[in-house]
């Protein structure tokens, strides 16, 4: 079958810091001076920090993520500095650009050696950072680290915040724009994701198992990354970087290679999440955590409760699962579930279904008339309260864009309308006009 390629401006994920180094070289004391905030954990111990800590940020109107990682240990023989010389390995294979963070006040160490002979054979965007710089007279110290070839180091103090603006503004300048991809028209971009051993590998593999025409491998957003473009009952799917889940795992060990950075990546270039929990175990933190990450970034979502095949099951069991789930998780009470076996294939088909059912529903647009007639009738059927004495009317509302559906409402008080109120309206919208499985965006505007 022909398809015509087009070139779509898509909104293209935000790029990834990797801040990587020899332990107790001052990571975590970096990456907090950076984001102005206390996250990770600082311990004049080596090895604190084992896995990878990641938050959003901004400099120069660029945003984008940072990420501390443990201690990098290119041969160790522990287990645990082996571990967390993995996690680092998966933060630099995400990274944009990778902070490779050197300790003035003891030089340049063997094993900073290796670990720049090792970024320069990964052909990573490289900025050479030189930390304890706490004074102008250290300054001297920093050029014998030029043998590390990786460029003229950028001297600084993460302990006092001595050049961060500098730095801040040398890594906004290397956050160039991406160029926009080809991508495959009105392709569903979507997500498996899950917390480790929920059955993503299988599920995707299942899928693929299925009668289809497999369209193209194209590259995703990194270069280790392969997207799968995929035609299913004439509408094309984009599987996100199925080749970290299809192919076996670099990584030894055992650590999951699909994990929180990736998946947070997966998260920012999808259309719909499918988010797999494991009908066994039920929900655990983990599995709202990254329900919660989809949902805070806006993002269509279907929830699969995997491995249902191995439930002793009733006429009421589905039932009780989702009421259990609903209970747990309010806050995505418009999140349709679906019960799958990745193993038998059960319900495997019918999720994109679903999927493409979410992917609608965030394009679709209500007539502006229709809109003021429904929701002026909840409004006066329940106004908002009186605030401070101050009576609050809303006038008019619209919807203003999609992907997601985003609504403007106009007030004489915008800024004294409660959360809860604001909850009942996007209730109310859900009611008359459905938006299953995508976050609503409500904006309160004064008018003029």
């Amino acid at each position: 079958m022909n398809h015509t390629v087009h070139t779509v401006n898509r909104t293209m994920p935000l790029p990834i810091i990797a801040i990587i180094g020899r332990p107790n070289v001052g990571k975590s004391t970096l990456f907090n001076r950076l984001l102005k905030r206390r996250m990770a954990v600082v311990d004049d111990k080596p090895g604190v920090t084992r896995d990878r800590n990641y938050a959003f940020t901004t400099w120069n109107r660029k945003e984008f993520y940072l990420v501390d990682t443990g201690g990098f240990v290119p041969e160790s023989r522990i287990e645990m500095e082996r571990l967390v010389k993995a996690q680092a390995e998966i933060a630099i294979s995400e990274a944009d650009l990778v902070l490779f963070l050197v300790d003035v006040k003891v030089g340049a160490q063997n094993i900073d050696l290796e670990i720049a002979n090792r970024l320069r054979k990964m052909e990573k965007k490289v900025l050479l950072v030189a930390n304890k710089v706490d004074h102008q007279k250290d300054e001297a110290d920093v050029h014998p680290l030029n043998k590390l070839g990786l460029g003229e180091p950028m001297p600084v103090s993460g302990l006092n915040g001595r050049n961060i603006g500098e730095l801040l503004d040398l890594i906004s300048q290397s956050l160039l724009e991406e160029s926009v991809r080809e991508e495959i028209k009105e392709s569903i971009r979507v997500a498996v994701i899950g917390r480790p051993n929920v059955g993503k590998s299988s599920f995707v593999n299942a899928l693929l198992g299925q009668e289809k025409l497999i369209v193209a491998e194209t590259p995703g957003t990194t270069r280790d990354s392969i997207d799968t473009e995929i035609e299913i009952h004439n509408q094309n799917y984009t599987l996100i970087d199925t080749a970290g889940l299809r192919r076996k795992s670099k990584i030894k060990n055992g650590i999951e290679y699909y994990t929180s950075l990736r998946t947070l990546r997966s998260i920012q270039r999808c259309d719909v999440a499918l988010v797999l929990i494991e009908a066994q175990v039920g929900l655990v933190n983990q599995d709202v955590k990254i329900i919660a990450e989809v949902n805070d970034l806006k993002k269509g979502m279907v929830i699969g409760v995997n491995k249902w095949d191995l439930i002793e099951k009733n006429g009421t069991t589905a039932d009780y699962y989702t009421k259990r789930i609903r209970r747990e998780m309010p806050f995505v009470d418009h999140v349709p579930l679906i019960y799958v076996s990745a193993k038998t294939k059960q319900r495997v088909g019918a999720s994109l279904n679903l999927i493409s059912q979410v992917y609608n529903e965030r394009k679709k647009r209500i007539d502006t008339r229709e809109l003021n007639e429904e929701l002026g009738k909840d409004i006066k059927r329940k106004p908002p309260a009186a605030v401070k004495g101050k009576y609050i009317k809303i006038y008019y509302f619209t919807q203003t864009d999609i992907e997601p559906p985003t609504f403007v409402f106009f007030s004489n008080y915008p800024e004294l309308l409660q959360k809860s109120y604001l909850r009942y309206l996007e209730n109310r919208i859900r009611e008359h006009f459905g938006f299953m499985g995508t976050p609503i965006r409500i904006k309160i505007k004064k008018r003029q």
